[in-house]
C-alpha cells in the first residue's frame, strides 16, 4: 500500500496518526511493523495452510532461535496468560480441559504477590482459576509463599516489573516453588529490551515465559509468544484455538477457542523474531540516547522547566525500564505535567507523552527520526502560551 493510499484511508476514517513518545503501548497500536514483516503477512494472506502444522513448525523455529525447548504463538500476552494457567491446572487431562472454566475439585489456585497485582492479572481468572494473594503492599517473604502452597495450588505467576522494592525475587520464587513441584509462569510481556531477557528467565528455570509480539519484537499488536518446557507448551497448543482433537467422536474446542491467531499473524511473528535476533540493538540504544539527549539539551534552555535524562525505577512506568527517557519538571506557573500531556495531544499531529509524579516523560523508543525535534518545538510553544 502506498503512502497516498494510507493517507486516504486515514482521511476516510477521520483518524490522525500520532507521534508516540510513550512507547509500545497497546492503546497506541503497539509497534510500527517493518516492511519485511508486512510482506510476510501479505504472503500468508494469499494461501491456505494446515494451521496445526503451521503452529507446530513456527513454534519449533522460534524455539530454536531463542533457545527454548518449545514455543507457541498466541493472539497476545493476555491470551498467553489464560492458556498458560489453564495448562498448569489441567496438565493435559482431556476431561479437565473440557470443563474449563469450571474448576471445582481441580487444582485451581494461582499464587500472585500483592505487589504484582495489576490490570492484567484478571486474565488468570478467565481460565477459571482463583488468585491467591501473598504479601502486602510493602513486601513478600519466602515463608508467605511456602505457606500459601497447598494441594490446590496449580502455579505461581510472576509479573516482571523489576526493579521493584519488596518483591520476592524470581530466583527465590523458583526455588521455593520447584521444591514443591509447582510450576512458575513468568509474564514478561514488555521486558525486552534488553534482548538477553528472551532466554534469561528460561535459564533461571521458569516453566513458561510470556512475551508480547507487538511490542519491541515488532510483530502485529495482537500477537504473543509462550516459551517454555516442552510438555507444558504442548498442553498450551492443545488448549489453543486450532486444536483439532476429537472427543467421543465429536470435534471439541477448548478454552482457547476464542483466542484465534491468524496465519498472517503467525507468519509475521516468525519474520519479526528472525529480524529481531539479527538486529544491531546497540545501535538502537545509541539512537534512543541521541534523541533523549537532544530533547534534554534543547528543553533545558527553557527557564520554566528542568530537563534531565531518567531511567525509570518504578514498576508503573511504561515498560521496559531499560530505555532512557527525557524527564521534564515544571519550575514555575500553574501548569502541571498533566496539563502538558493534554496540550501535546491537542497538537497537529497529536503528540502522546505521559506524566508520573508531577513530571512529564518522553520515551524515544517509538520516535521516528525528526519527531524529537517536533516535540521540542511544540513544547516550547505550549510553555510560551500557557501560564
Amino acid at each position: 500500500m502506498s503512502r497516498d493510499e494510507r493517507t486516504k484511508i486515514l482521511e476516510d476514517l477521520g483518524v490522525k496518526p500520532v507521534i508516540n513518545a510513550c512507547g509500545t503501548l497497546t492503546a497506541l497500536g503497539g509497534s510500527v511493523i517493518h516492511e519485511d514483516i508486512v510482506q510476510a503477512w501479505r504472503e500468508a494472506s494469499t494461501i491456505h495452510v494446515d494451521m496445526t502444522e503451521l503452529h507446530t513448525k513456527a513454534g519449533n523455529l522460534i524455539a530454536n532461535l531463542v533457545g527454548a525447548e518449545a514455543a507457541y504463538i498466541t493472539n497476545g500476552t493476555a491470551a498467553s496468560l489464560v492458556i498458560s494457567v489453564a495448562a498448569c491446572m489441567t496438565e493435559g487431562d482431556t476431561e479437565m480441559m473440557l470443563r474449563l472454566p469450571k474448576t471445582e475439585g481441580m487444582r485451581n489456585e494461582i499464587i500472585v504477590q500483592r505487589l504484582h497485582r495489576n490490570t492484567f492479572d484478571h486474565c488468570i481468572e478467565l481460565s477459571g482459576a482463583k488468585i491467591v494473594e501473598i504479601g502486602d503492599e510493602k513486601r513478600t517473604t519466602a515463608q508467605e509463599l511456602e505457606e500459601a502452597i497447598n494441594e490446590s495450588t496449580a502455579a505461581v505467576v510472576y509479573f516482571v516489573f523489576d526493579p521493584q522494592e519488596g518483591v520476592l525475587p524470581l530466583d527465590r520464587v523458583l526455588e521455593v516453588s520447584h521444591e514443591r513441584r509447582i510450576p512458575v509462569i513468568v509474564d514478561a510481556a514488555a521486558e525486552i529490551p534488553p534482548t538477553e531477557n528472551l532466554d534469561r528467565y528460561l535459564k533461571m528455570g521458569a516453566d513458561l515465559v510470556l512475551f508480547s509480539g507487538g511490542k519491541d519484537i515488532g510483530a502485529p499488536n495482537d500477537t504473543g509468544i509462550i516459551l517454555g518446557r516442552r510438555e507444558l507448551v504442548r498442553v498450551c497448543v492443545r488448549l489453543g484455538p486450532h486444536s483439532s482433537e476429537v472427543v467421543n467422536s465429536k470435534p471439541r474446542g477448548y478454552i482457547g477457542r476464542p483466542m484465534k491467531t491468524s496465519k498472517e499473524d503467525i507468519f509475521a511473528v516468525v519474520a519479526a523474531i528472525k529480524r529481531y535476533v539479527r538486529t544491531d540493538h546497540d545501535q538502537r540504544f545509541r539512537e534512543w540516547e541521541r534523541k533523549t539527549e537532544y530533547m534534554v539539551s534543547e528543553l533545558s534552555k527553557c527557564s520554566r522547566i528542568g530537563a534531565g535524562r531518567a531511567s525509570p525505577s518504578k514498576f508503573d512506568h511504561p515498560r521496559p525500564a531499560s530505555i532512557p527517557r527525557a524527564e521534564i519538571e515544571l519550575r514555575e506557573g500553574r501548569t502541571t505535567a498533566d496539563d502538558l500531556v493534554r496540550e501535546l495531544q491537542r497538537s497537529d499531529p497529536p503528540i502522546y507523552a505521559y506524566a508520573k509524579d508531577g513530571r512529564l516523560y518522553l520515551n524515544p523508543q517509538c520516535l521516528r527520526d525528526g519527531e524529537e525535534q517536533v516535540i521540542v518545538s511544540r513544547l516550547r510553544s505550549i510553555l510560551a502560551e500557557i501560564p
